[in-house]
């Protein structure tokens, strides 16, 4: 089983089958909430899976307005040589052309893994009206989760609420898979090769 499809089987909760861009539903599963957390977690998840397929570090994020993904993202720090490349950037920039205002005040950000100060910056500039992440980051998170909570520190000019834990278990599987996979990949490396 590839890598991917072990991370999907793994991401897979009963009744729901992964994939990249699509899922389906089991008949035993409840008709889904196509407006409920979930469900844009699962999104953004989406974009996760696409940062892993190419390498980087599955982070992935979703704006949405009135009830419809609007913008999308996923880290390309690597592919893009751009520290700057996270997957909040990516999305808020795409979501400032959709809507044609860098304000994005009536505007939802979902993503994976707690944003880092960088991001968490760039967001209440922006002023998004809500933060939705997975995962806390407990080195670099800078949404309540990690060191500090700069999305809802008194002194910015702008505050977003902030929810958290939404699929956390999924989202930190597949970072956990992530670094798994780059720590073995090293050792591989590190070892010595056999001339003979």
């Amino acid at each position: 089983m590839s890598p991917l499809c072990s991370v999907l089987a793994e991401l897979a909760s009963p009744g729901i089958a992964y994939s990249p861009f699509y899922m389906t539903i089991s008949a035993e599963e409840p008709v889904i909430d196509l407006h409920s957390d979930d469900y844009f977690m699962k999104r953004a998840l989406d974009e996760a899976l696409r940062a892993y397929q190419q390498g980087e570090v599955p982070v992935g994020a979703v704006i949405v307005s009135d009830g419809q993904v609007i913008a999308r993202g996923y880290n390309q720090v690597e592919m893009l040589k751009d520290a700057t490349a996270h997957a909040e950037m990516l999305s808020l920039t795409a979501a400032q052309e959709a809507v044609g205002d860098w304000r994005l005040t009536d505007c939802d950000l979902y993503v994976t893994k707690e944003p880092c100060p960088m991001c968490a910056g760039a967001i209440v500039h922006c002023r998004v009206r809500r933060v939705i992440f997975g995962c806390p980051s407990a080195k670099d998170g800078a949404a309540g989760g990690g060191f500090v909570n700069l999305l809802q520190n008194p002194a910015l000019n702008h505050s977003c609420d902030v929810s958290h834990g939404v699929l956390a278990q999924d989202c930190a599987a597949l970072l956990r898979r992530f670094f798994q996979e780059a720590r073995h990949k090293q050792k591989q490396t590190d070892l010595p090769q056999d001339d003979t």
